[in-house]
């Protein structure tokens, strides 16, 4: 027999979160908003970005854009591994009172995938572009937010991967010559 461990508070209270927001998927509009939201977070949204900025911006729009890319595929590895290290069951997997409103793209929740990708792609794309500001930053924060209200992750899946983010666009802003985070 497995000894009990002591409940854990911030576990509870980020099950209760989990539970809050994923009720709002109740309601169809907003189910519906934030399923598009996450389908565009699953790369769509970002590789559009990418294209629009070599055809608006020509070399510099591709530099921009190969950075991106750079970020992309080291968040892409560092995010899976992450999974395959922490193993942490989604919550629509361990609670019974979540539902999962779409289907999630693998197994494990920590770190979040789609909030990882979409804080290290807006805050390198702003060091080149800051006026995409009003369009970033909301995305950003609807995809984070689309994963909880969708079932597949944790708050403390989020906001690891917000930190996870800022800190890989930061270094690789840092290691890219002539490329700032004051744009």
């Amino acid at each position: 027999m497995r000894p009990l461990l002591p409940r854990n508070p911030l576990i509870g209270r980020d099950t209760g979160w989990c539970l809050l927001a994923n009720r709002w998927g109740e309601w169809n509009g907003v189910r519906r908003f934030f399923a598009l939201v996450s389908r565009l977070g699953d790369g769509v949204f970002w590789y559009v970005l990418m294209a629009a900025l070599v055809v608006a911006d020509g070399l510099d729009g591709l530099a921009a854009s190969a950075h991106l890319a750079a970020t992309g595929v080291i968040a892409l590895t560092l995010y899976k591994a992450l999974k395959r290290w922490t193993k942490r069951p989604r919550p629509f997997a361990s609670d019974v009172r979540i539902r999962a409103w779409i289907a999630p793209l693998d197994e494990f929740s920590f770190p979040s995938g789609h909030t990882l990708h979409a804080v290290a792609f807006t805050i390198v794309a702003l060091a080149h572009y800051p006026v995409l500001a009003p369009l970033l930053i909301p995305f950003a924060a609807c995809v984070a937010v689309s994963r909880v209200v969708l079932g597949l992750h944790y708050p403390s899946d989020v906001l690891a991967a917000t930190v996870i983010g800022s800190a890989l666009a930061t270094l690789s802003i840092w290691l890219v010559p002539g490329v700032s985070l004051l744009g």
